[in-house]
């Protein structure tokens, strides 16, 4: 667990160096992609056309009020711009479809995030209890990130994809609920 940790910080850390939390786009104000999204310069030795840099996080805080522990926290899925890019001449919208797949991804896990909060009774360590909720949903999440790449062969695959995009709109639907309002 150390281990995954240090590799949080250092991503992070990376992630602020090469600015790419400077520009940030959140899945409730913009859950469509276009290409114009994917800001990054491309990466023209990678054996794939493109790559969606996204995520979720979560603020949180309490207060105490006759004994009673009030949770108030935010669920955020973000896309990341300058993380992104595509190859220019690789611009279709079958590619583009798959990237959107990894945002959607991302939300599926943030509406889980949302649920486990809702449904989380606050104990003595609220803290702790709550990193933990957060590790164990971002592991699927990178879980099904790869899983979904594997399946799919990065799109090159469609019967695969199209289980996939299926199975992404039904999880969607099914957390609907958990859609940040």
């Amino acid at each position: 667990m150390g281990n995954f940790k240090t590799l949080a910080v250092f991503l992070l850390l990376g992630m602020v160096s090469l600015g790419y939390t400077q520009q940030k786009i959140s899945y409730d104000d913009h859950p469509v992609l276009t290409w114009s999204d994917f800001k990054g310069a491309p990466v023209y030795d990678s054996e794939f056309h493109a790559n969606t840099n996204s995520g979720f996080s979560y603020t949180w805080s309490y207060k105490t009020t006759n004994g009673e522990v009030d949770l108030q926290y935010e669920v955020y899925s973000t896309f990341y711009p300058n993380g992104s890019w595509v190859h220019p001449d690789h611009k279709t919208d079958k590619l583009l479809k798959h990237e959107q797949a990894h945002f959607d991804i991302s939300e599926i896990h943030a509406r889980k995030l949302r649920k486990a909060m809702q449904a989380y009774k606050p104990g003595r360590n609220i803290r702790k209890d709550l990193q933990k909720l957060y590790n164990d949903i971002e592991l699927e999440r990178v879980k099904m990130q790869g899983e979904f790449d594997l399946e799919s062969a990065h799109s090159m695959n469609s019967q695969a994809e199209m289980k996939w995009q299926a199975h992404i709109a039904k999880e969607l639907d099914k957390l609907k609920e958990y859609a940040k309002k």
